[in-house]
């Protein structure tokens, strides 16, 4: 696509065992009219691909295929037609990746409207890692939105209407927060304005307190911390709950 000095945007879908899954991304590709471009090794899903596109009228390209049949006749064999010999793939492995994708789509607030499908979602005030928190939470196979929660704006609707056992209220020490805040200031050459003011963060942390009690979400001081402990915690607070249920 960097041949073509064209807009353009790419969505991929990973791990398609079943034909549901096949109609869905010709449908959406349809929506949009998207070329589908795919390389599915089991024969079967391929050819249910390349029905539901000619049926929905949407254009294909076949990467593997082509080159699978090729190598076949040189070496006078069939391919096992097995998806994720690669790699030794598994269920675990797509859910990874379908979660980091997840991780990057609802990352900083952005696309609410399709937070529900979190596993858990993050909210915090900014320097609260809730970035790199759920990055390593998607690697773990968590679908994990995050929301920060920014002074004079309100939260998305979308956010309260989670049950509130999935989401999890980031906290810090303020004395930590104005360390790295006035840091990252001086990093990036500005002078220091209110985001970096030790008044407006403790009044910020102490807001964003009052929604965590408000709401019941439970809370993860992040002070001190790496992001692998402060992952376990939030693991630990999860595995929990499936022991009640």
């Amino acid at each position: 696509m960097l041949q073509f000095h064209r807009d353009w945007n790419l969505r991929t879908f990973v791990g398609i065992r079943y034909e549901s899954e096949v109609r869905r991304v010709a449908s959406e590709a349809e929506r949009v009219g998207a070329l589908v471009v795919f390389t599915l090794v089991d024969g079967r899903m391929a050819e249910a691909l390349l029905r539901e596109a000619a049926r929905c009228g949407v254009p294909t390209v076949d990467l593997l295929g082509p080159l699978l049949a090729k190598i076949g006749e040189i070496l006078q064999a069939q391919p096992r037609s097995q998806p994720g010999l690669l790699h030794g793939i598994s269920d675990d492995y797509f859910r990874r990746i379908e979660a980091v994708e997840f991780a990057v789509r609802h990352d900083d607030g952005a696309n609410v409207a399709t937070l529900f499908g979190a596993d858990l979602v993050l909210a915090g005030a900014s320097r609260t890692s809730k970035t790199p928190l759920s990055m390593y939470l998607a690697q773990r196979g968590y679908k994990t939105g995050n929301v920060p929660i920014v002074p004079g704006v309100e939260l998305p609707r979308e956010l309260f209407d989670l049950d509130p056992r999935k989401v999890f209220g980031l906290t810090i020490n303020p004395s930590v927060m104005i360390t790295v805040r006035q840091a990252r200031v001086r990093a990036l050459g500005t002078p220091y304005t209110h985001y970096a003011s030790s008044e407006a963060i403790v009044e910020e942390i102490r807001r964003a307190r009052r929604i965590f009690r408000q709401h019941g979400w439970r809370v993860v001081d992040v002070s001190g911390r790496a992001v692998e402990e402060n992952a376990a915690r939030i693991l630990q607070l999860i595995d929990a709950d499936r022991s009640t249920r």
